[in-house]
């Protein structure tokens, strides 16, 4: 079939964008990631005399950042409209996010919906596979002490081990509020067959659109974040509670992420914006702590029902364009979330103007020293 002079434009005029959109995002990272670090670095003094100061700049820092991975997506128009509870409301307590996995733009998606929540995005930690610990955003995420959890069954017992000391040692000497994990373990795509198997051989229900999650990082959250007088069973370290005056975890918001017609935006996409304009959607219900079992097959039940909730949320959004009105509402009300571009630009200008920065200062002492 012989190619139309328009289509010829339009694919050229897509690699030319997906081109100059990637040079962009190069030369962002060049930028922006090699500041945070020499700003950190510059503050060390400050991290010994103020902690609590120091952290809260980094937190500024790491919400820049994550914004400017937003900004890539909000420019190629790729949205996200939010229904269910408003997560706003929770803001400043300490939350557990649980999420489906579909793809690598779950992250960025996430990244971009929760920029206007307040002082979350600078107060959370995120639990990611071990993998992206060697990406461009390794760095940050190391420094700013999100956990690199390593999947397999031999490296499950010691990865519970290590993510418990993990969470006692940064998440309230950091001031984190949020923390955001992926109990499924892997991708749709990857985990389903193997999901549909264990359901089928354990009398499961049979599940599409979500996979069956995973108990261990969920138990061990709970078990070393929750205050002890919220569910009557021990929170890991009382003396850190006790310290920081936290009232401990006080929520659990569960995260859906839906893509129209199942199609799923990973990371290249995001990046390059060769595919047309998207608007995701994002559905939250929000638990009290209280609500949340302790004890392990309490626990598995419970958090079994939420990815069986989200199989229905998914299977009636695929069916009809929409989530279904929250229980005791009659007409489901969706909220599209915005960004600024002002805000957007300012940011992105800023990262710029401080790899200019750095650049000179790191020049002038080459040159005083050599």
């Amino acid at each position: 079939m012989a190619v139309t002079f328009e289509q010829a434009q339009r694919v050229g005029y897509t690699l030319l964008k997906a081109l100059l959109r990637f040079a962009f995002m190069v030369a962002n990272n060049l930028v922006a990631i090699p500041s945070y670090v020499l700003y950190l670095i510059v503050l060390q003094p400050l991290r010994v005399l103020d902690s609590k100061l120091f952290w809260y700049i980094e937190g500024v820092l790491f919400k820049w950042l994550l914004a400017m991975v937003a900004s890539w997506g909000w420019w190629a128009g790729y949205t996200v409209v939010e229904w269910g509870d408003d997560v706003k409301a929770v803001s400043e307590d300490e939350a557990m996010v649980l999420v489906n996995h579909q793809a690598t733009g779950d992250v960025c998606t996430l990244m971009m919906c929760l920029q206007d929540k307040g002082t979350v995005v600078r107060q959370m930690m995120w639990l990611m596979d071990h993998i992206f610990k060697y990406t461009n955003f390794g760095i940050v995420s190391l420094i700013h002490g999100d956990f690199f959890i390593r999947q397999g069954k031999a490296h499950r017992d010691q990865q519970l081990v290590l993510l418990q000391e993990h969470l006692e040692k940064y998440y309230r000497s950091r001031n984190r509020k949020w923390i955001v994990l992926f109990p499924e373990g892997g991708f749709l795509r990857k985990r389903r067959e193997t999901s549909q198997a264990f359901a089928k051989k354990n009398n499961l229900p049979f599940l599409k659109h979500v996979t069956l999650p995973r108990l261990g990082a969920t138990q061990v959250i709970l078990k070393t974040l929750v205050a002890p007088q919220e569910n009557g069973t021990p929170a890991g370290r009382d003396a850190v509670i006790k310290e920081s005056k936290s009232k401990g975890l006080q929520w659990v918001i569960d995260t859906t992420i839906a893509y129209p017609k199942g199609e799923p935006i990973d990371i290249q996409t995001w990046i390059l914006g060769y595919r047309q304009p998207t608007v995701t959607h994002v559905h939250y219900r929000i638990f009290p702590i209280k609500d949340v079992p302790a004890e392990p097959e309490a626990l598995t039940h419970w958090l079994y029902q939420r990815f069986i909730e989200k199989e229905d949320l998914l299977t009636h959004f695929y069916e009809t364009g929409a989530f279904p009105p929250l229980q005791g509402q009659t007409k489901a009300v969706s909220r599209a979330m915005t960004l600024s571009n002002l805000w957007l630009v300012g940011i992105q200008s800023l990262a710029f103007l401080s790899g200019g920065m750095w650049y000179c200062i790191l020049q002038y002492f080459y040159h005083c020293l050599f």
